[in-house]
């Protein structure tokens, strides 16, 4: 078992992929000569050839609507946007076509591509380099968004996504790319899709995060640990579809519920599970929900960054406040 990195389990779930399934393509911009921009994919062109590892030109339509093409003609293609920022011109092939082919065919052509993106904010970026645009592509019926929280969560959910007959938006947080590490088992064994994790469990509060606020949210348990706080955490991991028996399950044994995202808080992804909960969970609650997120704004500069993304501080004080509620 080998200490990775998250770059690193990237890495290894896509040459597992192309050594084990001759169908498995991977092309994007930079990402054969260079390795891409983070290098997840650097060393795979040389070893499997640039018939299977491809650079393509700077263009996110032509780069969709090629992974478009290749899955519904039988491939299982993985498509690389440099950035989530860049996603836009890409939209028209994820929500015209991706998503509705197999509903388009009933059935006889499905659309199984995976569109990889770094996303979030967190490494001083300059413009359209830092958004979380998750809630957006969860919106769209029939396409599946991943966020892997740890290393051995991206390696698993990965060679998940790429044997998905569906399309799979896996979006990746940059921020954690190389800042921890862990035992990952790269023995191509697949995590479950659709799926939330326990990372701690508790019985006072429960935490829901995902991506890189992960870590945050676990620095935070273990503050309230310290005040005497029983917090429960959970990685969502799967935003679409999302595992609501587990989060509802969580909540109503905790009453409390605070979730964490670095979007911006309206209508961002923490909206629809405060929605499930107030109409599922409401006889459970003993206090309103509380949602920490980023600003309704613009992702800032390098400077203001840091200002922007939810912390440790900001979940301590929404955590307080649930707790003191009465």
């Amino acid at each position: 078992m080998a200490e990775l990195t998250m770059i690193e389990a990237i890495r290894a779930a896509l040459s597992h992929a192309l050594e084990t399934d001759p169908d498995v393509i991977l092309f994007g911009e930079d990402i054969g000569i260079d390795g891409g921009v983070f290098r997840a994919t650097d060393g795979l062109m040389q070893r499997f050839g640039s018939a299977r590892v491809r650079d393509t030109p700077l263009s996110e339509t032509v780069i969709a609507g090629m992974a478009v093409g290749a899955a519904a003609m039988g491939l299982r293609p993985v498509a690389e946007i440099q950035f989530s920022g860049f996603l836009y011109p890409a939209l028209d092939q994820l929500v015209n076509h991706a998503s509705r082919l197999r509903n388009r065919t009933r059935g006889r052509l499905t659309c199984p591509m995976v569109l990889r993106a770094p996303y979030g904010g967190g490494i001083r970026a300059p413009e359209h380099h830092s958004e979380s645009p998750e809630a957006m592509l969860a919106h769209i019926p029939g396409l599946r968004v991943v966020i892997p929280g740890s290393p051995a969560r991206a390696y698993g959910l990965l060679l998940a996504a790429i044997r998905d007959p569906d399309p799979v938006v896996f979006l990746e947080p940059k921020r954690i790319y190389r800042a921890v590490s862990e035992a990952v088992e790269t023995d191509g064994a697949a995590l479950p899709l659709d799926r939330a994790f326990l990372v701690a469990e508790g019985e006072d509060l429960t935490l829901v995060a995902w991506g890189a606020m992960l870590a945050v949210a676990d620095e935070a348990v273990a503050r309230l640990a310290e005040e005497g706080i029983s917090a429960e955490l959970i990685d969502l991991a799967t935003i679409k579809p999302y595992d609501r028996v587990a989060v509802r399950a969580s909540v109503a044994k905790t009453g409390r519920c605070v979730i964490v995202h670095e979007a911006a808080l309206t209508t961002g992804f923490g909206a629809e599970i405060a929605a499930d909960l107030a109409e599922h969970c409401l006889t459970h609650l003993i206090a309103p929900i509380r949602r920490v997120a980023g600003y309704d704004t613009v992702m800032p500069y390098l400077r203001l960054e840091a200002q922007y993304l939810p912390d440790t501080g900001r979940i301590l004080r929404a955590a307080r406040e649930v707790m003191e509620f009465t």
